[in-house]
Order: C-alpha cells, then sequence, then structure tokens
C-alpha cells in the first residue's frame, strides 16, 4: 500500500503546487503512508506475522516515500538540493552496505535509525504543507535535526559494517552486531528489525 502512496503523494503535490487543497491532499497521501509502515510493523511484530517479502519490501516502500518527498520538494524549490543529495545518498551507501555485509551477519536495527525516519517524516510531512512563521520554522528546524541524525547513523553504520566484515574473518560464525550508536539489543528473530534501516 504504502509504495502505491508514493506516486498518489507526488502526483496530488505536482497537480497543484501552490494550491492548498492539492497540498493538502498531498500531505495526507504521505501522512497515510508513513503511518501505514509504523502500523504494519506494530502488528506484524506482535502477531508473528513476519515474512520474507515484507522484510525486503518495507525498506525499500520507506526510502522510496522519503527520497520522492525530498526530489520533489527540491524540484518545488522548497528544500535545497544539498539536503536531498546527503540524506538519498545516505539511504543509497547504508543499501550498499547492507548488501556488501549481509553474507558475514546481520546488523541491528538502530534507534538512531528509527529516530532519523521519524524526523524526516515529520519534517517532509510539515513541509507538504502550506505553513508560514513560525510553523514553517519548526518545519525547517526538524528537517535539519533529522538530516544531523541522518549523517550520525549513517557514519555509524558505515564503522559497524567494517567492523561485522573483520569479525567475520575471525573464529565463530557471522551474527548480529548490534553494539552501536544509540543502539538497543534486537532479537535475531526479528526479519523485520534485521532488514529495517540500520544506520
Amino acid at each position: 500500500m504504502r509504495l502505491a502512496l508514493v506516486p498518489v503523494f507526488v502526483a496530488f503535490l505536482f497537480v497543484g503546487p501552490h494550491e492548498d487543497g492539492w497540498r493538502i491532499a498531498a500531505f495526507a497521501a504521505y501522512a497515510v503512508a508513513a503511518i501505514t509502515d509504523q502500523i504494519d510493523g506494530a502488528v506484524a511484530r506482535k502477531h508473528g506475522l513476519v515474512t520474507e517479502f515484507g522484510a525486503f519490501v518495507d525498506p525499500v516502500a520507506d526510502k522510496a516515500l522519503t527520497g520522492a518527498a525530498l526530489v520533489s520538494l527540491s524540484i518545488l524549490g522548497e528544500i535545497p538540493w544539498a539536503v536531498t543529495v546527503v540524506v538519498v545518498g545516505r539511504e543509497l551507501g547504508v543499501t550498499l552496505l547492507r548488501l556488501w555485509v549481509i553474507r558475514h551477519g546481520v546488523i541491528a536495527a538502530s534507534r538512531g535509525g528509527k529516530l532519523k525516519t521519524l524526523l524526516l517524516n515529520i519534517s517532509l510531512g510539515l513541509a507538504v504543507l502550506p505553513l508560514t512563521g513560525p510553523a514553517a520554522v519548526v518545519s525547517d528546524a526538524v528537517l535539519a535535526a533529522g538530516v544531523v541524525v541522518a549523517v550520525a547513523t549513517g557514519v555509524d553504520y558505515v564503522a559497524r559494517a567494517l567492523a561485522l566484515r573483520r569479525a567475520s574473518g575471525s573464529p565463530g560464525s557471522p551474527g548480529t552486531l548490534g553494539e552501536g550508536l544509540d543502539e538497543g539489543p534486537r532479537e535475531a528473530a526479528s526479519g523485520r528489525e534485521r532488514n529495517a534501516d540500520a544506520g
């Protein structure tokens, strides 16, 4: 459902970029997609409904939604391209690193990565709305915080990926590396957690 909402969100945004009605419609599509992610994850973990398909699609849908919002708002001149390049580059880098270390073990999802997603979702949702004055300043501040957390957790992910690669060369079987920035213990049985944004 989230992937299907991405083109809907983009269409609403570009049909009436300067009309409040279309902006609110775009915000609604974005909000539903972002909230659905949280609900799906909670339900899957609670009822043991984690699947390989879901574990693969969830991160893809998250990044597609965030990337579409960033690129679209940059095209409209409402978010600096530098922000979009940094965040999208970070997301692509983390994805490539995940593929690079997947044979050697799992890097557990981090609280920092979840905070990054939350901050970006809030800030991008607010950026879509026709806000002015203090509300627009708050939106910019939340976006700045999201970018800082994205960079910090991205660097942390690189460090942990390298550590996992080095550790895989020592005696013992590959495992889960979860002691990075803002990390908490994660259960290896959770497929969605293992494939979630770890950076």
